[in-house]
């Protein structure tokens, strides 16, 4: 299982072995304490053993208190205060803990384990029960391989797939092998499991304090929380691709670092793409912050790197952003161990078109029906954009939900298969009525505020199983660590009760964090239109990888397990050639399910 994770941890590894019970071990990428931080790390009498992948930021606050009350630490390592701290308060510790984390805790005198997984889900955890054993690892190939485990393909996961090109927690596309929920622990006893909740998100919305003041106290606690991500004993920069939330991480590492930051970007060359490459952006903040800047250029050869991609995640993956995300994590850990991110600053403050579009849908609903039909029949009419721009397909998108209510509405912009695409393209024997998306995040306040119900279920399902998985994944695969200063849970806390009239004014997104921008970044890498980290998947495919997804979804490949209907494929392929409509992202599903199923079944 170690060896399977050796990506992961390149520098150390260590296994703790109890009297029969348990055993736990770790692959280590040494980052605090490099020569002393060897893990698993147990307490002064042996009894209490922790193995813990992730980074506990408020460790030298704890440990002060922790030595206060007479613990003796043998090591600087933030992952030995989890030892005491479960000593002094056992699974309540984790209320404690302030960062990103998958932990393991073995308790040799109550013969018990506890396992946990943080609270935004930065950190992936996955467990298998076999007869009376439980198995858990960071990464499904720890616990396929060397287990004898049987494994299965799970329906349900399928099904999930399809709708969000992604698996949600606590599904995996095997049956036999589960998630952990974010911020949950797990505690197993004897043959005995436990799972409960330690954390959930409960915004209290404060409307008396003004906007001025909402501003300072985000900026504020954001400052904070930078300043407690650059801890580290080796090498860290930042990734930067121009937009707002990766520039305003680097503004404040600038002030925070006494030497030049070291930022990474990358863009698309070739004749696509143009649209998607913020490198200007990215060198104007690196020429106002003096940062030492590199770049990367993807150039659509990207066959090379889908094997990589597919065997990093061990289930189907289909974010076409694991092109850029790859080759930008390759860049960065030549030059770096640690990396400092952007990501969440669009599900806190309402950053995607979806966002605004849920908001214009409820406008749009006031519309005469007769009005609304008519414009419906001539935009799905309309050819899609040969410069590979999503305008189009976001309208088609926004009228042919506009008549659901607001749960079912917001699902339909995120879908990748909705239910009629997933019924033409699957075989009879597959469509077995599963829902691959309850909408359960999109909570009470949706009727009042929609937005708000969107941003609560994008925190709860795309961010952690979608964005942070991807970028959880990639950046191992390269013994490279990712922090993410947004997602500082007091500061997740505290924007959630942010109302959503700061996050979208009128048609501006993110309204109050480009004013609390302002003061830091160039008025052109606020205002410039977001053009978000993808890949210009919808061109390459009718275009330079048009041949290689022919292939890869020709109908004798997809017989080899009869899950997709061969003719309804490729008559996606051939609508979305000749621009009648755009599938980019359903192929790209496809041809990613296609590479896992080829690679792992």
């Amino acid at each position: 299982m170690i060896a399977a994770l050796r990506h992961r941890g390149p520098d150390d590894q260590g296994i703790h072995v109890s009297s029969g019970a348990a055993a736990i071990g770790m692959t280590r990428l040494s980052i605090i304490d490099p020569a002393g931080g060897h893990q698993p790390i147990s307490s002064e009498d042996g009894l209490v053993t922790v193995v813990c992948n992730g980074e506990i930021y408020n460790h030298l606050e704890l440990r002060r208190e922790l030595e206060a009350r007479g613990h003796r630490f043998s090591t600087r390592s933030d992952v030995e205060v989890i030892v005491h701290l479960y000593e002094e308060c056992g699974v309540d510790c984790l209320q404690r803990l302030r960062g990103m984390f998958a932990l393991a805790v073995w308790d040799e005198r109550r013969q018990t384990l506890m396992v946990a997984r943080d609270r935004l889900g930065i950190k992936p955890l996955f467990y298998a029960r076999d007869g009376a054993r439980l198995v858990f690892a960071s990464e499904i190939k720890a616990i396929a391989r060397g287990n004898g485990l049987s494994l299965h393909m799970d329906p349900e996961a399928f099904d999930a797939y399809l709708t969000r090109g992604y698996i949600p927690s606590p599904l995996t596309i095997y049956k036999e092998i589960r998630k952990l929920d974010p911020g949950h622990v797990l505690i197993a006893s004897g043959d005995a499991i436990d799972i409960s909740r330690y954390w959930a998100l409960r915004p209290a919305l404060d409307h008396d304090a003004s906007e001025a003041e909402i501003g300072r106290r985000f900026l504020e606690l954001f400052s904070e929380s930078v300043r407690s991500h650059l801890m580290s004993d080796v090498s860290l920069g930042a990734f930067l691709s121009g937009g707002i939330d990766s520039s305003l991480v680097v503004a404040l590492m600038s002030e925070f670092t006494p030497t030049p930051v070291k930022t990474f970007t990358v863009g698309f060359g070739g004749s696509v793409g143009g649209h998607l490459d913020e490198r200007p952006y990215a060198r104007m903040m690196s020429t106002r912050y003096g940062t030492t800047h590199t770049e990367f250029e993807v150039r659509p050869n990207v066959e090379e790197v889908l094997d990589e991609v597919v065997e990093s995640f061990d289930e189907p993956f289909a974010d076409d952003s694991v092109i850029p995300t790859f080759y930008l994590c390759k860049l960065a850990r030549q030059h770096v161990t640690v990396a400092l991110t952007g990501l969440g600053g669009d599900e806190l403050f309402a950053g995607y078109e979806r966002h605004l579009g849920l908001k214009l849908s409820t406008q749009y609903a006031r519309m005469p029906a007769w009005m609304r039909r008519r414009l419906t029949a001539v935009i799905n009419r309309l050819p899609e954009r040969r410069d590979g721009r999503y305008v189009v397909n976001h309208v088609k998108r926004f009228v042919r939900s506009a008549e659901l209510a607001p749960p079912l509405r917001y699902r339909n912009y995120i879908a990748v298969f909705n239910e009629e695409l997933k019924r033409r393209i699957c075989t009879n024997e597959i469509n077995g009525g599963q829902s691959g998306d309850a909408m359960e995040f999109f909570d009470a306040r949706a009727d009042r505020d929609v937005v708000a119900g969107a941003l609560n279920h994008d925190i709860h399902t795309y961010l952690p199983e979608d964005i942070l998985a991807l970028t959880d994944r990639l950046s191992m695969r390269h013994g490279l660590e990712l922090r993410v200063p947004f997602l500082d849970h007091p500061l997740v806390e505290f924007c959630a009760s942010i109302p959503t009239s700061l996050k979208i004014r009128r048609a501006t997104k993110k309204y109050l964090l480009k004013k609390v921008a302002r003061r830091f970044l160039p008025a052109e890498v606020v205002d410039h239109r977001k053009q978000g980290f993808a890949s210009p998947m919808t061109t390459w495919l009718r275009g330079d990888l048009r041949h290689y997804v022919r292939a890869a979804l020709a109908p004798r490949r997809l017989a080899r397990h009869g899950l997709f209907d061969a003719t309804a494929v490729g008559a996606l392929i051939d609508l979305h050639e000749r621009r009648v409509e755009t599938y980019d992202r359903q192929l790209f599903a496809l041809l990613m399910f296609q590479k896992w199923h080829e690679r792992f079944m």
